[in-house]
């Protein structure tokens, strides 16, 4: 899959600089197709040798539909992709001339979102999760076209690997905000950090340090692997528990968390630098912030925009902005926005009936749709509506 991302990021300049693709780059992500589909498999899961006789079972949903529409994409055109996802998604063109209808016009001058589930389709795997040049190419073109600014909020590191590691988006199109925004990279490849005391710093070392460990131990190397796998973000950590196919088995699974809690509150039995999250997939770490009055709370995507904010002057008061989000820790970055300027819109990505209630009782003017592929096609069709 890192190979393909070399492969896409050449697609994708070449396709919006209006050049031919070259023919090697669609047979190279074909040869990729047909090498991933030919791991022995049954029932959805694929079987992956680790070491030896060691197996793990994966999803590889992602990657191969991914490569699917790519192929599509470049064979077929556009409306060739279009005609895929129509078969894909039901009711697609409802659900996209409608939110087409509701936000175009606007040119944004904030463009702030999540990632995955949002505007790049859930994957089993982090590391694998390389962004499609179909996506790349509809991504960048709403970006150029339809805002000043555009920020992607990501809870994955920057790198090692992160979220530079797999997009394939053209250079200086994007600021990238990892570990909440805590850290990011802004259009010129400058890096700014959130400020942490060498206190805290040490604290999170350690304890990815101990964590590395662990999971070079033969019973928990599988936990590398699957869903997030290990990820060291400055300021928070993510470790990986069950991945969306639940191949771990629940028992080994819940075992695990319970390790990784006990390996946490030795490090700090008072609960004085850290807040843990289970998600059910993955397990979150996370540094506190001090707020006014001495209360500590964990430091979320609303923060870290507000830090970019801050930090590049863009300044989100000015207006319209549009703020993207697929759950409920999301509506913090729309919050912010709503803080600075009623000239928020949202777009979500949710077929869950409380989180649709909370987008629009928070923000009214807003699209909600059950697919990322469906926020994607209304963010290319804006831009060629400009």
């Amino acid at each position: 899959m890192e190979a393909t991302r070399d492969i896409r990021r050449t697609i994708v300049e070449q396709y919006l600089g209006a050049e031919t693709v070259e023919r090697e780059a669609v047979e190279s992500l074909r040869n990729a197709l047909v090498t991933l589909e030919s791991i022995p498999h049954e029932a959805g899961t694929y079987r992956v040798n680790l070491t030896g006789t060691r197996t793990v079972g994966l999803d590889l949903r992602y990657e191969i539909g991914e490569l699917r529409k790519d192929i599509t994409f470049l064979e077929q055109g556009e409306d060739g992709l279009y005609e895929y996802l129509t078969h894909l998604h039901p009711r697609f063109w409802d659900y996209v001339n409608a939110g087409v209808a509701r936000l175009k016009g606007t040119h944004f001058h904030v463009f702030a979102t999540d990632r995955d589930g949002t505007i790049n389709n859930y994957c089993g795997r982090y590391r694998s999760s390389i962004q499609s040049a179909y996506n790349a190419v509809f991504l960048a073109r709403f970006a150029r076209a339809c805002a000043d600014h555009s920020v992607i909020v990501t809870s994955a590191p920057l790198s090692g690997p992160g979220i530079i590691d797999v997009t394939t988006s053209p250079a200086d199109t994007f600021i990238y905000a990892a570990s909440r925004a805590r850290e990011f990279l802004d259009t010129e490849a400058k890096r700014h950090t959130f400020r942490i005391s060498d206190e805290q710093n040490q604290k999170i070392t350690d304890l990815n340090e101990r964590l590395k460990e662990l999971v070079k131990q033969p019973d928990f190397q599988k936990f590398s692997y699957i869903g997030s796998g290990l990820q060291c973000k400055f300021g928070q950590t993510t470790i990986a528990r069950q991945e969306i196919g639940h191949s771990i088995p629940n028992d080994e699974s819940a075992a695990f968390l319970k390790l990784i809690q006990r390996t946490v509150r030795n490090l700090d039995p008072e609960q004085h630098f850290f807040r843990i999250e289970d998600t059910g997939l993955d397990i979150e770490i996370t540094l506190v912030i001090e707020k006014p009055g001495g209360k500590q709370r964990d430091f979320n995507k609303g923060d870290g925009l507000l830090f970019v904010d801050r930090e590049l002057s863009l300044p989100l008061s000015l207006g319209p902005n549009l703020i993207c989000g697929d759950n409920i820790p999301d509506l913090s970055m729309v919050q912010v926005s709503l803080d600075k300027t009623s000239r928020t819109a949202a777009g979500f990505v949710t077929e869950s009936p409380e989180l649709r209630d909370k987008v629009t009782i928070l923000c009214p003017d807003s699209v909600i749709v059950p697919a990322v592929d469906m926020l994607v096609t209304i963010m290319h069709k804006l831009s060629q509506n400009m």
